[in-house]
């Protein structure tokens, strides 16, 4: 498989907050769709590397959302405001008709982003987006309160060094479940530098992290965006079990039927983190679809 240098870094202000993305180019003169890529909660644009590595000829964005890795923001409580953020940064990129692949609540995100502006997007591939049933999305129900937090909000942040990070999760559910190269990315890419210099935090700091779960309902209206959207669109569904089990799929399955060119691809051998398990299995998925 070709590799690929490393991304430019770059950064563009949006609405005061300093949005970070990291830009492949692709090969010289070809005329390849780019490729857009959104993360889940919690994660980073630097997740995407080892599925990025499998599109050589095409100009690659990895977007860091609103508060996750080097993108300023603080705690999200309408997952509309990350959507404006994309269109944003893809206009001011001049970026159009291009691939959207997304996981989890990045692919919410695009799935809004297409919605609202039909021609930024060629394809979309969602992988296990957040886009419940109908009964998810009931008015004034809050999933958590500041009473009560989200459990994140408890997560560690501080470590010596990305391997002391690695050295702490590699055993554990779900990372145990991730390919070595991605969860190597994880946790290089996760951590920025300390203030002083000594040691190192969590990009996406957990209070950011606990409150993109807590307004995981703000944006109530997705499931009718979902109707608006023209570009086809394949929904990737892992396995589904419970709704509190991270590793289960969040994603109604009558989504894709609502989409006027929606395709649904289950696959119940994967987990909600199918893209981490199988870096190699999302890339044929996105080449098979995009042709």
């Amino acid at each position: 498989m070709p590799t690929r240098t490393a991304p430019a870094a770059r950064h563009l202000e949006v609405a005061g907050t300093r949005l970070a993305y990291f830009d492949w180019r692709g090969e010289p003169g070809n005329t390849a769709l780019p490729i857009v890529f959104a993360h889940a909660t919690g994660f980073h644009a630097r997740v995407w590397d080892a599925v990025i590595e499998h599109f050589p000829a095409h100009r690659c964005i990895a977007l860091d959302l609103r508060g996750h890795g080097r993108s300023e923001g603080g705690p999200i409580d309408d997952w509309r405001v990350v959507a404006d953020d994309v269109k944003a940064v893809l206009s001011a990129l001049g970026i159009r008709r291009a691939v959207g692949v997304g996981h989890s609540m990045g692919a919410h995100v695009l799935a809004q982003c297409a919605a609202d502006e039909p021609d930024l997007f060629a394809r979309l591939v969602l992988f296990d987006p957040v886009i419940c049933a109908p009964e998810f999305y009931a008015p004034d129900t809050a999933l958590y309160t500041g009473d009560a937090p989200h459990p994140a909000i408890r997560r560690k942040r501080d470590f010596a060094s990305p391997e002391a990070m690695m050295e702490r999760f590699r055993a554990r559910d779900p990372y145990c479940l991730f390919d070595p190269r991605v969860f190597e990315d994880y946790c290089r890419h996760g951590l920025l530098p300390k203030d002083g210099g000594d040691g190192c935090e969590l990009a996406c700091p957990p209070e950011v992290e606990a409150s993109v779960y807590a307004s995981s309902r703000s944006n109530s209206g997705i499931l009718e965006a979902a109707k608006r959207i023209e570009t086809p669109t394949l929904v990737v569904r892992a396995k589904q079990t419970e709704f509190t089990d991270f590793k289960s799929s969040p994603t109604w399955p009558g989504l894709a039927a609502t989409m006027p060119k929606g395709e649904d691809l289950h696959r119940p051998d994967r987990t909600h983190f199918h893209p981490f398990e199988d870096p190699a299995d999302a890339a044929r998925i996105i080449a098979g679809f995009i042709g």
